[in-house]
Formats: C-alpha cells, structure tokens, sequence
C-alpha cells in the first residue's frame, strides 16, 4: 500500500533541455597580490608567476571546451585602488551552433578599477561557428585617474575548416564609465541572414575577423599619432576623444588580424605603461 502511494505521488518530469553551464568567476587585485577570487565550473582561474616589471597577473580558463546556446560565462575583475593587474584567457573562446529553442550564448565581462590604478583586459578572440547565437558584453567602471588597456576581438567562421559565418546573432557591446559618467557606449548587433548582411559593402565586406583595442585614461590623446602608425586604411583606423583612445581593426585572414592586434596591444602597453611589448606567453605562445 504505501509502495502505491509513493508511485502515485511521483510525477513524471517534462522532457529535459539540453545541459547547459553558467560558469562564473571573480578576482580582485589589492595592494598584496589577489585578495579576493571566486570560481564556479567552467570558469576557472589561474594565477602564473608572471615576467619581473609585469603586472600580477591572472589567466582564466573555460574547462567545457565552447559554449553553445543558452550557455553563459560570467567574470568580474576588481582592481583596488593604485594596483596594477593583467587578466588574460588562456585560449580563443569557441562559439558553437545554437538550436534554434535556445536563447544565445552569453558572456558577461564586469570590470571595477580604483583610484590611481591600472587594469589591462586582454582578450583573446571568440570564435563564430556558423549558426551560432551570442551576446557579449564588457562593462567597465573607472575612477576619474585610473587607467585601462583593453582588446576584444571577434572571429567569423573556421576558415581553417573551410566555413565561413552564414547565419545566427552577433551582439557585442561596449560600456565604459569613469567617475560614474558613461564616457563610451558601442554596440555591433546583427541577426539573421549574416552572409547577407555583414558582407555588404556598408557591413565587413571580406573581412573574415575584426578587434576593438581601447585605452581609457586621461592622457590618452597623446598615443593617437603612435596609434595610427599600427593600424592599416582602410581595414583600420584610430580615433582619440574624452580621454578614450579607440582602434578597429577588420581583416580577411583572421591569424594576420591576431598578430596585428598583439602587435599593437603590445606597442601601446609599453609606451604607456611601460611594460614588455610581448604579451603574456601562457596566453600568446
């Protein structure tokens, strides 16, 4: 009797959705080194013994290999006030084709910089497979003196595979704040037929990949004349306003954009903060 209950009381699930993760992670930098970190899969941090005269520096890692539909990656980065700090990711981050019930890939970047201090954000590029859906966004929050190099980059298709981006939803976007004041708000959206699109002459054309390289900090007006000798016309060009300096870069070949884009991030962090001109090894071997 209590067996038939118990059988009676059950109720049969819905069909199960596909598994999807929700990985996130935290790091704060203070005077010490990391003082605060935070980690659930499949985000994860790494903490390499960086090159003398660096930045501390802080690697994350994606353990499922790709996100695909649904998926979100979520980091925030805290710089403590007159600290410096480098975060970089360990791989390309891989977007694979979406089902069309799924809502899009999400990944979150928040950064908080402090007084007096300096956050580099080096991404490396997010890699479109055809169909794939994605939302992306980096918000960063700056104290009036603080300054931050940071480079995003977006690869459309596998060209290596012979595939190129046909169709699906690219949403990326900009946030910068200094003192509370929203000093920049950029944002790339395109859904649906990409081939139509993005290809068009007012879109990208052939470009096969393309990177946004900013560096927020009052003094930025005057690396605009250096900034301009790393950028090729007409796939590049630099501006300089409000103390933003901004760089796009688009390419047909994604590897030659890869180099351009180390190339000038590598540049613009040793005239301005004088660092190594070659990136992190764990990230850029």
């Amino acid at each position: 009797m209590v067996s038939m209950t118990l059988q009676r009381a059950i109720t049969v699930p819905p069909k199960s959705r596909h598994q999807r993760v929700d990985g996130r992670a935290m790091v704060a930098f203070g005077a010490r080194g990391i003082r605060d970190m935070m980690q659930v899969a499949p985000a994860r941090l790494l903490f390499p013994q960086g090159r003398e005269g660096d930045f501390p520096l802080a690697v994350t890692v994606t353990t499922c290999g790709g996100l695909t539909g649904g998926d979100r990656l979520a980091l925030d980065i805290i710089v403590d006030p007159g600290v410096g700090a480098t975060i970089v990711p360990q791989a390309a981050e891989k977007l694979y084709r979406a089902l069309d019930e799924d809502e899009p890939s999400r990944i979150e970047t928040r950064i908080s910089i402090g007084a007096g201090a300096t956050c580099e954000w080096l991404a490396q590029e997010a890699i479109l497979f055809d169909r794939s859906r994605m939302r992306r966004t980096l918000e960063a929050d700056m104290a009036p003196d603080a300054r931050m190099l940071a480079m995003e980059m977006l690869v459309l298709g596998r060209s290596a595979m012979g595939e190129s981006y046909q169709s699906g939803l690219i949403h990326d976007s900009w946030r910068i704040r200094r003192g509370g004041r929203l000093i920049w708000a950029d944002a790339l959206h395109v859904e649906g037929d990409f081939a139509a699109q993005g290809r068009a002459p007012f879109g990208f054309g052939d470009a096969a990949a393309i990177a946004t390289l900013v560096y927020a900090g009052q003094d930025a007006g005057d690396y605009l004349d250096l900034a301009r000798t790393l950028v090729e016309t007409p796939t590049g060009g630099a501006t300089s306003f409000d103390g933003l300096l901004i760089l796009r870069l688009t390419r047909n070949d994604a590897q030659a954009l890869r180099k351009d884009v180390m190339r000038a991030a590598g540049v613009l962090r040793a005239a301005i903060f004088g660092l190594s001109p070659s990136m992190p090894t764990i990230c850029y071997c």
